[in-house]
């Protein structure tokens, strides 16, 4: 898998795109108070904090979906792997030979392999074709190597998307505490105008 995982290149990134999903970018906010004071965010801050709540929310949904994501790759490439170590094994053999066939979760049959040109592959959805050997190889050295190239592409995102989440919490906690700073300077002028 190292040999691979190394050769592979990192895929370029779409034009103007940071992320290959299209992952929207935070933008921190550097001037609170000008921020602040724009029509649609001016003395309304439970609202500013809704939104920059609902795109956290969406963030964290996306992380989500990308671990999801990298799991199955991650589980993919070792499988892949074994596959190409096979056809080594079958190429090798001439003469028939006993072993083990996996039907089902922890249930193996042994039985008798005659020598082989062949070799039959999951293509998903149900659909197994049969491939000459090196036909099967180059098919599972594509399905390595664009494994690993997504792999790498997640790997990027999610780098990209913590980034966003920190961003958009930093945000969320300057943005309340500029609340409570307003807050805080309208009770000190009431307090101020009621003891006048």
């Amino acid at each position: 898998m190292t040999g691979v995982m190394d050769t592979v290149e990192m895929p370029k990134l779409p034009e103007n795109q940071k992320s290959f999903a299209g992952i929207p970018e935070a933008v921190f906010l550097e001037e609170i108070d000008s921020f602040m004071s724009q029509p649609e965010n001016e003395e309304n801050c439970e609202k500013v904090l809704q939104r920059l709540d609902e795109q956290h929310s969406k963030y964290r949904f996306m992380a989500y979906n990308l671990e999801a994501r990298k799991r199955k790759l991650k589980s993919q490439i070792p499988d892949l792997e074994r596959s190409l170590e096979m056809i080594d094994v079958l190429r090798k053999e001439t003469e028939e030979r006993e072993t083990q066939f996996l039907l089902s979760d922890q249930v193996f049959i042994k039985t008798m392999v005659p020598p082989t040109k062949t070799v039959c592959l999951w293509l998903g959805a149900s659909v197994m074709l049969e491939y000459p050997l090196d036909e099967a190889e180059v098919l599972l050295k594509q399905n390595m190597t664009s494994a690993v190239s997504n792999l790498k592409t997640v790997e990027h995102d999610q780098d990209f998307l913590r980034d966003q989440i920190t961003t958009t919490e930093v945000n969320m906690a300057r943005v309340y505490n500029w609340g409570v700073k307003k807050r805080q300077a309208a009770a000190k002028a009431g307090a101020a105008s009621t003891s006048s």
